[in-house]
C-alpha cells in the first residue's frame, strides 16, 4: 500500500513538481492547495499517467481549514505519513516600506502555516512510529536576500524550527529536514523580474551569471531532494538543511 503525503502549495510551482515527483516515487499524494480547482488539476495530470493523487483544499492561515483538510485526506486515504510544507509567499521590497500587515502576511504564510500543520500531523505520525517532515525554506533564510528581509527572516525560523522538531521526535521514527531552493525559475520569479523596473531578461541573466552552473534551478531539482528526505533511505537523517541552488550558496 502506498504511503500517503500531504503537500501543501501543491497546486503550482515548486509545490506541483513535489507532488508530482512523489507520485511518480509511488507515493498516494494529497495535494492540499488554497485554490483547489489547481489542485485539482494537478491530481489529473497525476492520476493520467498512473499515479495516484487526490485534491484537497487547504487554508494554512486558518487552523479549523488546516485540521479539516488533515481529517479529510486521513478519512480517504489513511494516515498521513510525509508531510511537505510548501506553500508560501512573498513580495519584494525595502523593509522600511514594509508595514505591520505584511509582516503578519508573510509570517503567517511562511511559518505560521507550517506550525498548523505539523501540529495537526506529527502526533500521527509519533505514535505510528515513522514519518517524514520537510519543509521548504530558502536560501534567503541561509544568508539573506536584498528585498526580502521579513521573507528571509521567517524561512531563517522555518530552519531553526525544523532542527528542533527533528531532536524532538527523533526516538520516534520520525524525521525533519529543511530544503531550501536557491534562484528557481519559477512564476514568481518572473513576477519578480517583470516589476523589477529594468529590463526583465537581464535581470534573470545576472541571475544565472551568479550560479556556479549556469542556470537557474527548475522546480522539479527542489522535488528531487524532496523525494530524497521522503524516502526509506533517509531513516538516521534529521535536522539538516539542504540548498538546491547550483552551487550559489555552500555550507
Amino acid at each position: 500500500m502506498s504511503k500517503v503525503a500531504f503537500v501543501t502549495g501543491g497546486a503550482s510551482g515548486i509545490g506541483k513538481a513535489i507532488s508530482i515527483a512523489l507520485a511518480a516515487a509511488d507515493f498516494h499524494v494529497a495535494v492540499a492547495d488554497l485554490n483547489l480547482e489547481a489542485a485539482e488539476g494537478t491530481a489529473t495530470e497525476i492520476t493520467t499517467v498512473g499515479g495516484d493523487a487526490t485534491a484537497v483544499a487547504a487554508d494554512i492561515t486558518s487552523t479549523a481549514s488546516v485540521n479539516e483538510a488533515v481529517t479529510l485526506v486521513t478519512e480517504r486515504l489513511g494516515p498521513i505519513d510525509v508531510l511537505v510544507n510548501c506553500a508560501g509567499w512573498d513580495d519584494f521590497m525595502n523593509f522600511v516600506d514594509t508595514n505591520e500587515a505584511f509582516w503578519e502576511k508573510i509570517i503567517n504564510l511562511n511559518f505560521l502555516g507550517m506550525l498548523r500543520t505539523t501540529h495537526a500531523i506529527v502526533p500521527g505520525m509519533i505514535e505510528r512510529g515513522w514519518g517524514r517532515v520537510i519543509n521548504i525554506g530558502s536560501d534567503a533564510g541561509r544568508v539573506g536576500s536584498s528585498l526580502e528581509a521579513v521573507y528571509s527572516g521567517a524561512k531563517g525560523g522555518t530552519i531553526a524550527f525544523t532542527k528542533t522538531l527533528a531532536r524532538e521526535v527523533a526516538t520516534h521514527g520520525v524525521t525533519a529536514n529543511t530544503v531550501c531552493p536557491g534562484p528557481t525559475d519559477t512564476p514568481a520569479l518572473r513576477k519578480f523580474a517583470d516589476s523589477s523596473g529594468a529590463d526583465a531578461d537581464k535581470v534573470i541573466s545576472g541571475m544565472t551569471r551568479a550560479v556556479p552552473m549556469k542556470r537557474l534551478g527548475q522546480p522539479s531539482d527542489v522535488a528531487a531532494a524532496v523525494v530524497f528526505f521522503a524516502s526509506d533511505a533517509t531513516d538516521f537523517i534529521t535536522g539538516q538543511t539542504l540548498s538546491v541552488s547550483g552551487g550559489l550558496t555552500m555550507a
